[in-house]
């Protein structure tokens, strides 16, 4: 059965050796407690969001207050490497569909993209706020995955903010494309994405999704000159909202993320 998850700073899982009590309080609390109505010995545990994991019980709790006695931590190493997803923005809510699912999938990172044909923008009073949702998004679904590393969130980027991001060392790029010759996945004898060396040892893949109405033509070839390369993922033609998904599960699969469980 899959324990409760509850989200604490970094500072109060640092140094728990098992056996140890630790006292969570805020909104963490008053939702195990309050909404949950979790019992004392009742299992749970706590992330940090960087990556480590408690596993305790719970010992005593109040309103906004509880005490958990810690069986177990440990800090999952992090994945090389780091896939990224660029999400353009996109009407009726499909690009937090598109971030919250890629969550839910294991992205490391993702990154709203005001793209040319991005009919939604985030204009200056609003950007904030459009900003907040999506990090709240990422912040519910990484808890419903009960993940220990949670994914961030960066700024809203223009095309040259991308390609400034795809030139960075160490990273591949790869621009989701429906009329691309290469493909994500392999033959059909192999499961494993094409991948070649240069890609293989990357710091970071950045996978880019572009708007309902497509990646410009001159946006394509301006992420292509910042070293991305065009795949396609398949005949089907997918929503903005699928997409990224979709590529990041292939994704996922040939690296071998999903080769053995990490609990």
């Amino acid at each position: 059965m899959s324990l409760p998850v509850f989200k604490v700073a970094p500072d109060l899982l640092a140094g728990l050796a098992p056996g140890a009590e630790t006292t969570v309080t805020g909104p963490e609390a008053r939702h195990a407690v309050t909404v949950r109505r979790l019992a004392p010995g009742e299992p749970l545990e706590l992330v940090d969001g960087a990556g480590t994991r408690a596993t305790g019980e719970l010992v005593a709790g109040e309103k906004d207050t509880m005490t958990v006695r810690v069986g177990a931590v440990r800090t999952e190493p992090e994945r090389r490497p780091l896939l990224v997803l660029v999400q353009a923005l996109a009407k009726g809510d499909r690009d937090l569909l598109a971030v919250e699912t890629a969550t839910e999938l294991g992205v490391d990172e993702v990154v709203p993209w005001q793209a040319d044909r991005s009919i939604v923008r985030w204009k200056k009073e609003r950007a904030a706020k459009s900003h907040e949702k999506w990090v709240h998004t990422v912040a519910a679904a990484a808890k419903q995955s009960r993940r220990a590393a949670w994914p961030s969130v960066r700024a809203l980027c223009t095309t040259d903010g991308l390609a400034e991001l795809l030139r960075e060392p160490g990273t591949a790029g790869l621009v989701l494309h429906e009329d691309a010759v290469e493909p994500l996945a392999g033959p059909a004898d192999r499961t494993a994405p094409v991948l070649d060396a240069r890609w293989a040892d990357a710091e970071r893949i950045v996978l880019v999704v572009g708007p309902e109405g497509g990646i410009a033509p001159s946006e394509l070839d301006r992420l292509a000159a910042a070293g991305a390369r065009a795949v396609r993922l398949g005949p089907e033609v997918l929503r903005s909202s699928t997409a990224g998904p979709a590529a990041l599960a292939v994704l996922s699969a040939g690296l071998g993320r999903w080769s053995a469980p990490e609990r």
